[in-house]
């Protein structure tokens, strides 16, 4: 189990660096990691006496150093601005935005956006948002960001 789920961790998210992800990459990647940490469980569990003996060594002691001072420090951003931190906001601005203004940035025309949306039940006009339509209609906020986003 650890083995497999190492290959798949480490394949989807050599793929995910390079911005190669499509379908369920991310979400395959996101899940499986826990798997990843059951079956590293597992396998320390059942190698607890060797463990110990390593971390004893002085490289068993300083690997677990480095990489623990690797964790901490990704917690922070140190004045760098990453892709990952700007998709919350962005996401909370197109769910918030009127859809007259989300027709704007797609260049679409808000008559056609609006039959896009009619042709799947939902019935808006220009001044409603994303997350008013999903309470509305009890449609995902993702769901409805694809309608107007993603090409038919």
């Amino acid at each position: 189990m650890t083995i497999g789920a190492f290959f798949l961790i480490a394949a989807t998210g050599v793929l995910m660096f390079f911005e190669w992800e499509r379908g369920l990459m991310t979400v395959v990647h996101q899940w499986f990691s826990w798997v990843f940490l059951a079956g590293a469980v597992g396998h320390i569990a059942a190698n607890v006496r060797p463990l110990k003996a390593h971390l004893r060594s002085y490289w068993g002691r300083a690997s677990v150093a480095v990489f623990l001072a690797v964790l901490v420090a990704s917690f922070f951003s140190w004045g760098l601005i990453t892709g990952p931190q700007l998709v919350r906001p962005i996401e909370q601005a197109l769910v918030e935005a009127p859809l007259s203004a989300l027709a704007s940035v797609t260049r679409t025309d808000p008559e056609a956006l609006m039959q896009r949306l009619k042709a799947y039940h939902i019935k808006a006009h220009g001044g409603q948002s994303i997350r008013e339509l999903s309470g509305t209609y009890g449609v995902g906020e993702d769901r409805l960001l694809a309608i107007v986003f993603l090409p038919d």
